[in-house]
């Protein structure tokens, strides 16, 4: 089949890319760069099968050849970047989803979104089911994230809806792993770059809110699955292994062999006290579970962030 990735370049995208070509797919990757990073596809040069295009979204997609189906990442997921590219990030989730959409259209293809747990903002249930509507601040300071993605999953529900796009709508829960880039912001990158710099670790708040990582193979799988069943979703696809982020910091630590100090800081405008998937659905339609646990995925994500300090 021939696949068209949207956001090809970025950390989840190009495992994703990878993934297809390795499976004998054919891979049309498009990127601004915006977020993704360019050496993010250095290994994919080697694929006949693979073909780049770099173009924003936000324009108007005019594709040769025929299109199998679409996986729709275009988007800063970096809280660092996306701050950075407000504007930016919410056109990529309502101009730019409209036109992924309409090269769904144009090919009678299947497309499936990469939404995000952010869309349950603050939860006020716990863990969240796909049926929970949220508790996002639609002005705060993460909300050109939370709000463009779920203008997303309304628009695609609504191109289903009108005219019979087959879409699937996945909720992606804290994924981290090779390439997640040290400068992304997420705690799971910025606590391991801290221990194996030698710098204290940054804890903000006391340490006690929650988050679930899901590791970026597992990830990949999920997405594939949904792409290759009939549900439209939305369906949640995160590891239900719930930790604290002092805990994450002490399992840091004890992988690295790090003795820099946990230092603690006041918590950011919205962040959220608990995350935590309710996996059901994936399990039972798509027969996906997790597979790789948080001590083994961060033994993995040290060992790629070790490399890039011997680049250095």
């Amino acid at each position: 089949m021939r696949f068209l990735v949207l956001g090809g370049a970025g950390f989840i995208g190009s495992h994703l890319t990878e993934k297809l070509l390795s499976q004998g797919h054919e891979v049309m990757a498009v990127d601004d760069f915006s977020s993704g990073d360019p050496s993010n596809l250095a290994s994919l040069g080697t694929y006949a099968a693979f073909q780049f295009v770099e173009q924003d979204i936000c324009n108007p997609l005019e594709l040769d050849g025929a299109i199998d189906g679409i996986f729709h990442l275009a988007s800063p997921a970096s809280p660092v970047r996306y701050a950075q590219l407000p504007i930016h990030t919410l056109m990529t989730g309502a101009v730019g989803s409209r036109n992924a959409l309409e090269v769904a259209r144009r090919h009678n293809c299947r497309i499936v979104l990469a939404s995000t747990s952010e869309v349950y903002g603050e939860p006020l249930v716990h863990p969240q089911p796909e049926t929970y509507w949220g508790n996002v601040n639609p002005i705060g300071l993460r909300s050109c994230y939370d709000e463009a993605k779920r203008f997303s999953e309304a628009l695609f529900f609504a191109y289903h809806r009108m005219f019979g796009v087959d879409i699937g709508v996945a909720r992606i829960f804290n994924t981290y792993g090779p390439r997640l880039s040290v400068n992304d912001g997420r705690v799971v990158s910025n606590l391991l770059w801290q221990a194996l710099n030698g710098d204290d670790l940054t804890i903000y708040g006391n340490g006690q809110q929650t988050r679930s990582f899901c590791y970026v193979s597992d990830q990949v799988d999920g997405l594939i699955r949904l792409m290759e069943s009939s549900t439209s979703g939305p369906i949640n696809i995160g590891n239900p292994e719930e930790f604290t982020i002092l805990e994450l910091a002490q399992l840091v630590l004890e992988l690295t062999k790090s003795t820099s100090r946990i230092v603690f800081r006041d918590l950011p405008s919205d962040d959220p006290t608990q995350r935590r998937p309710d996996i059901s659905l994936a399990d039972n339609l798509l027969g996906w579970r997790p597979k790789v646990n948080l001590r083994t995925g961060l033994a993995l994500t040290a060992a790629w962030y070790q490399a890039k300090i011997k680049e250095r």
